[in-house]
């Protein structure tokens, strides 16, 4: 293993959107018993220091392969594409005029019927942004387009969360 390897190098897997999670839970299982401090105590202090540096690499790169978000950010900076989603807030027409009604169904929705119907209508549309993310990463390796796609996954996730957020203050 080496600690200078990207996250699909360390696990052994293509450097691609689509992934197994079931192959990349079982990976993660094989590295941390591979580098598990505790297999490294007759070594001494140092020994165990490395392997301790191996596991929070192994859990590092587990975290950012195991979440489609954030494996499709990743292989878009990995190519040169980075998300730069705290100073690049510019997207389509369209999908601005999406998150606006979708804005104001969520202030109108008062019974857990309307915030359902709302959810699944943004779960659907996360559902599509990751295929498009799969299509254009996988399939065109068009990474600036998969980077805007990625900040669009990022509002629709951080709307879902408002949208949880709103049924814990309906007492839903």
């Amino acid at each position: 293993m080496n600690l200078q390897s990207d996250d699909f190098e360390l696990f052994g897997l293509p450097r691609q959107f689509a992934q197994e999670r079931s192959a990349i839970d079982a990976r993660w299982k094989e590295l941390q018993r591979e580098a598990h401090p505790d297999r490294f105590a007759a070594q001494g202090a140092a020994a165990q220091r490395v392997a301790m540096q191996w596991s929070v690499r192994i859990n590092e790169a587990y975290q950012r392969l195991k979440e489609p978000l954030r494996r499709a950010a990743y292989l878009c900076e990995l190519h040169g594409a980075p998300i730069r989603a705290e100073d690049n807030t510019a997207m389509p027409a369209q999908f601005l005029m999406q998150q606006m009604e979708w804005r104001e169904a969520l202030e109108e929705a008062s019974s857990a019927a309307a915030l359902d119907a709302l959810d699944d209508e943004v779960a659907s549309a996360r559902s599509a942004s990751l295929r498009q993310c799969q299509l254009l990463i996988d399939e065109q390796q068009d990474y600036a387009g998969a980077s805007r796609q990625v900040r669009a996954l990022m509002f629709i996730a951080r709307f879902a969360d408002d949208i949880e957020r709103r049924r814990d203050q309906q007492g839903q």
